[in-house]
């Protein structure tokens, strides 16, 4: 008599993976630079699986609850909600941020600011760092990380935000690194610093029209520059002197256009050695100057 061969695995009922992928994919084509990666992301959150899972069940019928909460997340998705946002999370630099509605979602292109604050901190020199408008601290996380020597202080004008960004810096064991309330150099109670970064508000009035729909759920503190969106700038260049040391150095994220602006603002405010960097698509980002003396 032979042996009893085990069935072999039926179809798969309900609707699979690779079809729930297909469609979410579809739906956010005029949402998302990159649709296929943000279903991923949503259906792997919604199974609370890692990515990679979902190569492995393609084929597989995904459970009906998990369905649906990959569809309620693709609705908050294609109200251009950021992925950021319905995640709860950001990858940033080498690590991982929590993030929520009360905080900037932390982008690409600040990374080249924590980048260029690196490379004016010797790494083995003891040092007091800023940051002023920290957010989820995601700039300051990574400079205190980078430069365990360090002494750095990170400020933020939103309770709700220094909530998330102690949090972030709890789960990220960044020990050297402390967090004040306080309008920009206000919380810094007349101390003075080796280097002093900030990305902060610089989107101008009139440039709303042209932004990403997404802005809209990030907090409007965070972005909004102002008649010009030099405002927020143009006060913190105004008092950096007062809070640097000699030979100091202030590094500030900007808009693209905002270049030459940010530029003058720093020479005629007692700067040198000003430089303007630009981010990974070209773009003029970045702008630093080294206090005289």
């Amino acid at each position: 008599m032979s042996a009893e061969r085990s069935p072999e695995p039926g179809p798969a009922t309900g609707t699979s993976t690779d079809q729930l992928l297909r469609e979410g994919a579809r739906m956010l084509g005029t949402v998302s630079d990159s649709p296929r990666l943000d279903a991923e992301l949503l259906l792997a959150h919604a199974l609370d699986e890692h990515r990679e899972y979902l190569y492995h069940t393609l084929s597989a019928a995904v459970p009906a609850e998990a369905a649906a909460r990959y569809a309620a997340l693709l609705g908050e998705r294609t109200r251009h909600r950021p992925l950021a946002q319905i995640l709860g999370q950001r990858d940033f630099w080498s690590f991982r941020l929590s993030v929520t509605a009360d905080t900037l979602v932390p982008r690409p292109e600040t990374e080249l600011l924590v980048e260029q604050a690196l490379s004016r901190i010797p790494p083995r020199l003891p040092q007091a760092i800023a940051d002023l408008g920290t957010g989820t601290g995601a700039i300051a996380i990574a400079i205190a990380r980078e430069r365990p020597q360090c002494r750095v202080v990170a400020t933020d004008l939103s309770h709700e935000a220094l909530a998330v960004a102690r949090h972030n810096a709890t789960v990220l064991e960044a020990a050297n690194l402390s967090f004040h309330f306080g309008d920009w150099f206000a919380a810094l109670n007349g101390e003075k610093f080796a280097v002093i970064v900030s990305n902060p508000p610089y989107i101008a009035d009139d440039e709303w029209c042209e932004t990403d729909p997404g802005l809209g759920f990030e907090p409007r503190l965070a972005l909004s520059g102002g008649r010009d969106g030099l405002a927020d700038i143009r006060q913190i260049i105004a008092a950096a002197p007062a809070h640097l040391d000699s030979g100091g150095w202030l590094l500030l994220e900007h808009g693209f256009r905002q270049a030459a602006a940010v530029q003058n603002l720093l020479k005629q405010a007692g700067f040198e050695s000003i430089t303007t960097l630009t981010d990974l698509a070209g773009q003029p980002r970045v702008t630093e100057g080294r206090l005289a003396g």
